[in-house]
């Protein structure tokens, strides 16, 4: 198993993560509010504004962090500010 670090201490296994959308489209709302509405959605926002919706096997998890910086983690190409904006 391969676990990836979604921001504010927030880990998910990266081998179930189907795709990574941002929260901002109509689709993604839709996603979001289904989720809700069959209780398989994961809030690992930690109150902050939801930026990336991660749509995984069995559940839909917010993030926080960008979908691209939630990438870059996957591929292990960390930069000094995903490091510094990651609380």
């Amino acid at each position: 198993m391969s676990f990836i670090n979604i921001g504010f201490g927030n880990i998910i296994n990266s081998q179930k993560i189907v795709s990574m959308i941002t929260s901002d489209s109509a689709p993604a709302k839709r996603i979001v509010a289904t989720a809700k509405e069959n209780g398989t959605i994961i809030d690992a926002t930690q109150g902050r504004h939801t930026r990336c919706v991660i749509i995984c096997d069995e559940h839909v998890v917010l993030s926080a962090l960008m979908p691209d910086t939630i990438a870059n983690r996957i591929s292990g190409n960390t930069t000094k500010e995903d490091i510094e904006y990651d609380a």
